[in-house]
């Protein structure tokens, strides 16, 4: 009962989101999807309403109680389409294949509950997407003001930003919210020491700006003068101070506009300007000619009519009380002002064609409010409530309003409407920030924003909706909300940055874990998401995974300092204490035969040893090597039998002996010639046992690894991540790179760790920071991802088969490149289907997607359409005219070892090179490469062997062998030869001789009669396996026996 109430709830709320499809029972236009329906709508279990819900779990339910019905996948699609009445017996086969992810042959009410709930909960989530909009950080800008900030508007002709404080300091921002200029708004210093500001708005058509001040003046400002801001005009004589104003003028006839204001004594002025553009206020007869002389206007000339260019419209129903804000609207034709006052709360003043004097009506609302905003589209009036409400009023409806919207749990102070979205924000006094949906009156997002605790401040709230900025001033300090660009088009996999992705190949699952402590998995081949854990390590963001050997058991890395070991329903076996004191980053889980390593954090390596897993807290074990590193390990990787390396931040990486835990070489990029820098002598005694080494035993290195860590304190040479070419067996014998580094600068590195050499460097991602990089199990394909969401595939099965003593700087065939993500790369699995490569990439724009090598598209979990993987790889005909496996035509280009006295410039001047061609390498890949690359591939996963066609002209074959410098060509002709013994007399050496008898071979006994015991499944397999078998086989037995009875009886 409990799931089907959850179940309606959620569609309930999926179908209020998704306005564009309405319920209703055995609709025919369900039957079928028109193309301009979105793909989710069309799915079965998305058109399904709560009535079908209903009957569906009826025809599940038992008469017996506590006992359910599970249907096979022929009796379930046959049920369904006589118990709903609608869809077609295929529709309900999908239905049932969707459910039954574990292929048990069967599924109950219990299992189609959990995906319609999980299906649902996907599309809900979608839909809040597409609706709630993504901020970044809050920032705090650096302003200069030293008092409460009054106003901040945006100038349009100029694109700038203006903020004005109370003591009269104008800040002046460009467009890119760089503060330009802080100058005060007049030059009489004398005056400022006595007056405040009160507020500013902006004149876009005439381009002034009006500042108010508590000596009841209104000066006007011009912004294309010579001079800094020199007052043109000055409007003195008010009868009290105005403390808000607001100015409009209409677009299609710039002339006319209005400019309005309230004061203190609970008035509400308008000066309506008829001719802005030639002059705001009329010069008097005797005033002088000089345009820069500031203009004196008295408000009681105004109210004469001595300026014919501008009239006067006022009234003072707000009886006393301070006039907080003020507005014309023009959808309205009204002015709408506002008090704190509980009577006459909110005004609104119009004036009709036969009538001089304003038409008024008011709203009365309890407590009274600070603010209020008005929605044209909508026609709704949203006032900010002392009583924490926020209520929306009909402005021709006074007498009660026709929504309020609760969750404030203090006094509301700014509201505003989102207008492009229909939406509303609001900020109350405890500094919360809330998003409104105004249709459905519900709060959608929620901000708490971190200002300093005081008791009393002033906040203006400020929405530039045309640039996506929210400001919010608090005293005199400016924070700002910037709006993520187009963020609700793009799919998201998880709510959070995803951290970690790995690939199950026993299950065919992709396993996703985000910085919100949630995992999730996913079908490979359809995208489909069937399960998700949440709040694995509480609220502590999980940095990294690992899956054991057998790939049964997950291992999830968390901040909070801890390793948890996971079956996958869920269950958690064990728990790894590697923190300290506080929060670690672990930044890889490395799973050995007899050892777990946990590296991340400091320099040192935990071990956790197999014999201590039969408790479930588990305390790591010391390092038998001890530390090595001269900064943070963030990386590791291991080759059998025994060979483990690990990386640090400082570029360091550090071989070692995993049977004995000790470490016996270093690798390092710069450290030949650093050492030729060091000391000479020392230098050449090394170099000259061998020119081409670039590094040397732990023993010799102590000095020179703090010298390295000096000169690497930005970590452009880090190690993001190192991998082992396994599928090159022969390295020892043929030389070669086995190891493959990545990191900081882009670069990429190979090296023979037989050898201990650098072999070839390149940038794969010009001017990007760190990358990180994965290779498929061939090492046939090297794929690198970037800060900005760029992915690479690099073609590197013959990239360094031989070792040289000469560095190779050529990068390998790019493949392709192409921008799955917006965001941070964080994370790269590679996986097999159908003998087909896939390449699995996650981001911090919340995101997993997966693709291929060549051409092919890029899928993202989550997405509302599923996939079906195997029909989108297709691949290119092969072109007979291109040459398979064609070689480069360019030679590779490589670089010897610089001398001493050269050693310095030439990496000067390749640094200068990949600067100023930052990513020229994709422009060199031609599409033949592309395709003869793909091909390449999938014909050698397809066929067993390869045969190879010679010519009768002398040919040479490149060998994957030790033997790749012989030259194979066509052999010659044998002379002729005498014929052996045997054939010229085969009588003498074949002739037959007699049989004889042989003792007769005893039937050996049956198999059966040999076995000392009976074989039982159960030796062998794990007792829960055995008994889950037998309950499922106890339970379909059971509803078999009841299907049948149930049959006879209605036949009878």
């Amino acid at each position: 009962m409990e799931r089907r109430e959850a179940i309606m709830s959620y569609q309930n709320a999926a179908l209020e989101l998704n306005t564009g499809w309405r319920p209703g029972p055995k609709s025919p236009e369900r039957t079928g999807v028109t193309a301009d329906e979105d793909f989710s709508t069309g799915l079965l279990e998305n058109q399904l309403s709560v009535d079908d819900f209903v009957k569906i779990q009826q025809a599940f339910e038992s008469p017996e109680p506590r006992k359910t019905i599970c249907m096979s996948r022929e009796e379930f699609t046959q049920k369904m389409t006589e118990v709903v009445g609608w869809g077609t017996e295929e529709q309900y086969g999908e239905l049932f294949d969707k459910v039954d992810v574990a292929q048990d042959g069967f599924i109950n009410w219990d299992k189609l509950a959990s995906f319609l709930l999980l299906a649902l909960n996907e599309k809900d989530e979608r839909a809040k997407a597409t609706v709630v909009p993504q901020w970044k950080d809050l920032e705090f800008l650096p302003v200069k003001h030293k008092d409460t900030i009054q106003k901040v508007v945006f100038l349009k002709s100029s694109n700038r930003y203006l903020t004005i404080s109370k003591e009269g300091s104008l800040g002046i921002w460009g467009e890119n919210l760089k503060l330009q200029e802080t100058l005060p708004i007049t030059s009489d210093a004398t005056k400022l020491k006595h007056l405040w500001v009160t507020s500013l708005v902006s004149l876009e058509n005439v381009n002034k700006i009006a500042v108010a001040f508590t000596s009841k003046e209104i000066c006007f400002y011009d912004l294309l003068s010579k001079e800094e801001f020199p007052c043109q005009y000055k409007l003195q004589g008010l009868k009290g101070t105005p403390i808000c104003m607001d100015y409009w003028y209409d677009p299609l006839d710039a002339n006319e506009s209005i400019l309005s204001f309230g004061d203190v004594t609970g008035k509400v002025h308008a000066v309506a300007f008829t001719a802005a553009l030639i002059s705001l206020f009329e010069r008097p007869t005797g005033a002088c000619e000089d345009d820069e002389a500031t203009m004196t206007i008295n408000w009681v000339d105004l109210l004469s009519g001595c300026h014919k260019c501008c009239h006067i419209l006022e009234h003072k129903l707000h009886r006393g009380d301070w006039v907080r804000q003020v507005t014309y609207n023009a959808s309205l034709d009204a002015i709408i002002s506002s008090t704190t006052s509980n009577t006459n709360t909110v005004v609104l003043a119009w004036r009709e064609k036969s009538k001089k004097h304003l038409t008024m009506t008011s709203f009365n609302i309890a407590q009274g409010i600070h603010a209020f905003d008005y929605h044209s589209q909508l026609n709704l009036i949203a006032t900010a409530g002392i009583d924490n409400k926020v209520c929306l009023w009909n402005p021709y409806v006074v007498s009660k309003p026709v929504g309020v919207l609760w969750g404030h749990s203090a006094s509301v102070i700014a509201v505003q409407f989102f207008s492009e979205r229909k939406q509303l924000f609001s900020f109350s006094k405890d500094k919360v920030l809330r998003l409104w949906d105004i249709q459905h009156q519900l709060s959608i997002q929620r901000i708490a924003c971190p200002f300093p605790q005081t008791q009393e401040f002033k906040c203006l709230f400020h929405f530039d909706e045309a640039r996506g900025r929210l400001f919010i001033s608090f005293n005199n300090q400016l924070a700002l909300l910037a709006m993520k660009r187009e963020a609700w088009t793009r799919v998201r996999s998880h709510e959070k940055a995803i951290t970690c992705v790995l690939y199950s190949s026993v299950l065919k699952q992709v396993i996703s874990s985000d910085v919100g402590s949630t995992v999730s998995f996913w079908m490979i081949d359809t995208g489909q998401k069937i399960k998700q854990l949440t709040g694995c390590h509480g609220n502590a963001e999980i940095s990294t995974m690992a899956l054991d050997a057998n790939e049964t058991r997950l291992l999830t890395g968390s901040t909070d300092g801890s390793v948890k070991v996971w079956d996958f329903n869920g269950y958690c076996h064990h728990t790894l204490n590697v923190g300290q004191d506080g929060a670690v980053d672990i930044s890889q889980i490395l799973v050995l035969k007899k050892t777990i390593l946990v590296i991340g954090w400091e320099r040192a390596i935990m071990v956790f040893r197999r014999q201590n897993f039969n408790q479930f807290f588990i305390q790591s074990e010391e390092w038998k090597g001890g530390i090595q590193h001269q900064d943070d390990i963030l990386c590791a990787a291991f080759l059998p039998p025994q060979t483990l390396v690990t990386g640090s931040y400082d570029g360091e990486i550090v071989l070692w002996n995993n049977s004995t835990e000790n470490a016996h070489h270093v690798l390092h990029p710069d450290y030949q010639r650093l050492l030729k820098s060091q000391s000479d002598t020392g230098s050449l005694k090394l170099l000259s046992a061998g020119r081409s080494q670039s590094t040397h035993p732990i023993a010799d290195q102590a000095t020179l690894g703090a010298c390295t860590f000096k000169t690497d304190t930005e970590g452009k040479n880090a190690v993001m991540k190192l991998c082992f070419l396994e599928a090159r067996k022969n390295v020892a014998l043929t030389g070669g790179a086995n190891l493959v580094s990545c990191g900081g600068s882009g670069y990429v590195r190979f090296w023979d760790t037989v050898k201990k050499q650098l072999l070839a460097e390149f940038v794969a991602h010009g001017g990007t920071g760190p990358i990180i990089m994965c290779t498929d199990k061939l090492n046939r394909y090297l794929m690198t991802g970037d800060l900005d969401g760029w992915l690479k595939i690099w073609n590197i099965e013959e990239y360094c088969l031989n070792s040289s003593k000469s560095k190779i700087t050529q990068a390998p065939v790019l493949v392709r490149s192409f921008q799955p993500h917006e965001d941070r790369i964080s994370s790269l699995e590679t996986c097999e289907l159908s003998g087909r490569l896939l390449i699995i990439s996650s981001s911090a724009d919340c995101s997993i997607c997966v693709t291929g090598v060549g051409d092919s598209p890029v899928w993202t979990f989550g997405q509302a359409k599923h996939w079906h993987i195997e029909n989108g790889l297709s691949f290119p005909k092969r072109d007979t005219n291109l040459m398979e496996n064609k070689v480069q035509e360019e030679s590779v280009r490589v670089i010897p070892l610089p001398a001493k006295k050269e050693s310095y410039l030439v990496s000067t001047e390749h640094s200068l090179l990949s600067k100023k061609n930052k990513d020229t390498s994709t422009c060199n890949v031609r599409p033949s490469a592309d395709i003869n690359l793909v091909m390449k591939y999938w014909e050698r996963n397809t066929c067993e062997t390869n045969t190879h066609k010679l010519d009768h002209t002398e040919i040479t074959q490149r060998s994957f062998s030790a033997f790749r410098s012989l030259r194979i060509g066509t052999l010659q002709e044998l002379p002729e030869v005498n014929k052996p013994a045997f054939l010229l007399d085969p009588e003498k050496y074949f002739r037959e001789e007699p049989v004889e008898e042989q003792p007769e071979i005893p039937v050996l006994p049956s198999l059966s009669e040999t076995l000392k015991a009976v074989f039982e499944e159960k030796n062998i397999l794990p007792k829960e396996i055995l008994d889950r078998e037998r309950k499922a086989k106890q339970l379909f037995q059971e509803t078999s026996c009841e299907v049948k009875m149930k049959r006879n009886k209605k036949q009878l």
